[in-house]
């Protein structure tokens, strides 16, 4: 697995089922890109708490809000009036652009902030995916694709 986040991210979710473990989680609530930074954080060994956790989201809530949700809104509510318009798909695809370039920044900032923590931890104080959501089996699949224990 790539060593950045950004790399990561991709490789990991392109990986079979991930998608929809993804899309799944997304449906409970969970933000997917600070899930992904998770995975990445658990594999690096960094160690898990509830503070880093709240820094991490401190990031993330506001720029999903404000940036990445309405670009993904935009494009969804466009899907319908798309499919019979060239040019409104054209249109749609930019913003599908934009929305992955806005992620992106999101993990680079992410990745930023903890580019410190990457000091050993028992695997036990690495539980990143436990702090963000409780369906174990998603989880569990999310680490074997990650090539996790």
């Amino acid at each position: 697995m790539p060593s950045d986040l950004w790399s990561f991210a991709n490789a990991c979710y392109a990986r079979p089922g991930v998608e929809a473990i993804c899309l799944r989680l997304q449906e409970q609530g969970v933000d997917v890109c600070l899930l992904l930074c998770a995975l990445w954080l658990e594999r690096r060994g960094a160690a898990a708490s509830e503070p880093r956790l709240q820094q991490l989201q401190a990031i993330s809530l506001p720029w999903q809000r404000d940036v990445v949700r309405p670009l993904r809104e935009l494009r969804q509510s466009w899907r319908t009036a798309a499919a019979d318009d060239p040019q409104l798909t054209s249109l749609r695809e930019r913003i599908k652009v934009t929305e992955l370039e806005a992620e992106q920044e999101l993990l680079r900032r992410l990745e930023r902030l903890t580019e410190n923590w990457a000091a050993p931890a028992r695997a036990q104080e690495c539980a990143w995916l436990e702090l963000l959501s409780e369906d174990r089996d998603a989880l569990h699949r999310l680490r074997a694709a990650a090539d996790l224990p």
